[in-house]
C-alpha cells in the first residue's frame, strides 16, 4: 500500500514532468500495461476533479492506466454520488490520498458568481443544483472588496470552493472520517493553473509535505 505522503510526491513529480514536457513513455498505456491491470487495479490516488476538458488528471499528473481513480464533475462539487465513489475506492483499493482538484478560470465558479449577481430565470434545474452546491463557499466573497476585481474574485472563489469540497469529504462521511482517523487517509485540496500547467497543493497537506 502506498502512503498518502508517497502518493502526493508521485503526483508532484508527474506534474513537473508534464510542465517540463518530459512525460513518461507510452509504457504507461501499452498493451503490457493494459494486460497488467485488466484483472485488478491499485490506484495510488483518488482525484475528485472538474469536468473541464482542459484538466484531464492522468495527463497533467503524467500517470497511466490503473494509477488514478478519477471522479469528474463540473465545479469539483461534492454530492452523495461523489462521496460514495471516494468511499468505494478508499475502502476497496486501500488508496490513501484523495485530491480535490480545482482549476483557474473555472466555468462553474464563474457561472455561480454570475447567478448570485444576476439571477437567471430560465436556468435548468440540473444546472441550478451545481450552482447551489458552489454557492455557500463563494457567496460571502461578494460582500468583500473582491467584488470590484473580477479576476481576484474568481481566484479566491475557486480556492474557497476547493476547500469546501475537501472539508465536506473529511467531515461528511463516517467511512472517510474513520479512514482518516485510523488508516492514514489524507484529503487535500489543489488548484491546476490553465496558464502554467502547474498544480499547487494548498489545503490539508500532511506535516512535512
Amino acid at each position: 500500500m502506498i502512503s498518502a505522503q508517497e502518493a502526493l510526491q508521485r503526483l508532484r513529480e508527474g506534474n513537473l514532468r508534464f510542465v517540463s514536457e518530459t512525460e513518461s513513455s507510452g509504457a504507461l498505456t501499452s498493451q503490457s500495461r493494459r494486460s497488467e491491470v485488466a484483472a485488478s487495479q491499485e490506484p495510488f490516488a483518488i482525484i475528485l476533479g472538474c469536468s473541464d476538458s482542459r484538466v484531464p488528471a492522468e495527463i497533467i499528473f503524467d500517470q497511466g492506466l490503473g494509477d488514478l481513480f478519477v471522479i469528474r464533475v463540473a465545479g469539483n462539487i461534492v454530492a452523495p454520488s461523489q462521496v460514495g465513489s471516494v468511499e468505494f475506492a478508499a475502502e476497496r483499493f486501500h488508496t490513501r490520498l484523495v485530491v480535490v482538484l480545482g482549476h483557474s478560470r473555472c466555468g462553474a465558479i464563474q457561472a455561480t458568481l454570475e447567478e448570485l449577481q444576476r439571477p437567471t430565470e430560465n436556468q435548468s434545474r440540473n444546472l441550478h443544483s451545481i450552482v447551489d452546491r458552489v454557492r455557500p463557499s463563494v457567496e460571502a466573497l461578494l460582500a468583500t472588496e473582491l467584488r470590484h476585481d473580477h479576476g481576484a474574485l474568481v481566484h479566491h472563489a475557486v480556492r474557497a470552493n476547493i476547500r469546501a469540497s475537501a472539508n465536506h469529504l473529511r467531515h461528511g462521511s463516517e467511512v472517510i472520517e474513520q479512514l482518516i482517523q485510523k488508516e492514514g487517509l489524507v484529503v487535500v485540496g489543489a488548484e491546476y493553473s490553465l496558464e502554467t500547467g502547474l498544480v499547487e497543493f494548498f489545503d490539508g497537506l500532511p506535516p512535512g509535505s
